[in-house]
């Protein structure tokens, strides 16, 4: 993938300021909301029933986000995700804690199973249960994985016709066939919750703006890694690093992105 791709999506992320449905959890909502502001999309957050298929039909994209789960955010999803389906607006999914209880395993399970998910984001335990190999997740943290992560990455994209993207010191993103590494990030990332809800909520911007999802997943990761790494310089902890990722990504320019992403094909072609 040539790295100019990544500058010329955000160019047009931020000219065309996509709107992002986010049905998320409560504990990093308005992290999300204010990631997706700073990136240059518009979002919205809306997970009633009454009103999901009527939201995200004039959405870009549509987030999906299993962090505080609930049978009727569940049903929302659904609704919400086969309509976005009809529109062929992409459907991102972020299994948190897949893996960690019966529930939340079941509920990934279901949503990939009845919908037409576009990106699957998760830590390696997340995709690992997913793509039914040997794996853990402690909470919402990843816990062990068995086997090689990059097929078991791609084992997931089989199963479940998605790009999937696991997170990590190292991004991984496949489409089953192709596999793009992102290397761009900062440790203090891990410090901090709500930083893989906010990727997922990124992914889901830059998808809105491009037909290929692998190439715009790995761009929006490699923009948000990017950002950790330049708030890393001046801040003091965990939360000055929160305000410096927004900021960060607030100012940061897309031919910065187009020099400092390091995103490479796994195989070298």
């Amino acid at each position: 993938m040539d790295k100019k791709t990544a500058a010329e999506l955000l160019t047009k992320l931020r000219e065309e300021k996509p709107v992002i449905h986010h049905i998320t959890n409560y504990v990093t909502v308005n992290d999300c909301a204010n990631i997706t502001i700073c990136a240059g999309a518009s979002p919205v957050m809306a997970d009633s029933k009454e009103e999901v298929e009527e939201m995200v039909a004039v959405a870009g994209a549509l987030v999906l986000n299993i962090g505080t789960l609930s049978p009727a955010q569940i049903e929302s999803m659904i609704l919400a995700g086969k309509r976005a389906n009809e529109l062929n607006i992409p459907v991102i999914l972020d299994p948190v804690g897949a893996g960690a209880t019966a529930l939340r395993t079941k509920s990934a399970l279901k949503l990939t199973e009845e919908l037409k998910i576009s990106v699957i984001k998760g830590n390696a335990g997340e995709i690992g249960v997913l793509a039914g190999a040997k794996a853990t997740v402690r909470g919402v943290d990843s816990g062990s994985l068995e086997g090689d992560a990059f097929e078991v990455a791609r084992r997931c994209s089989e199963l479940t016709g998605a790009v999937v993207a696991m997170s990590g010191a190292t991004d991984i993103v496949t489409d089953g066939k192709k596999t793009l590494i992102v290397e761009n990030g900062h440790p203090m990332m891990g410090n901090l919750s709500g930083t893989g809800c906010m990727a997922a909520s990124l992914t889901g911007a830059f998808a809105a703006v491009s037909d290929d999802y692998l190439e715009s997943t790995a761009s929006a990761l490699a923009l948000f890694g990017l950002c950790g790494e330049k708030a890393s310089v001046y801040s003091k902890g965990p939360y000055s690093f929160r305000t410096g990722l927004c900021d960060e990504l607030f100012r940061l320019k897309s031919v910065e992105l187009g020099v400092d992403a390091r995103i490479k094909d796994k195989d070298g072609i």
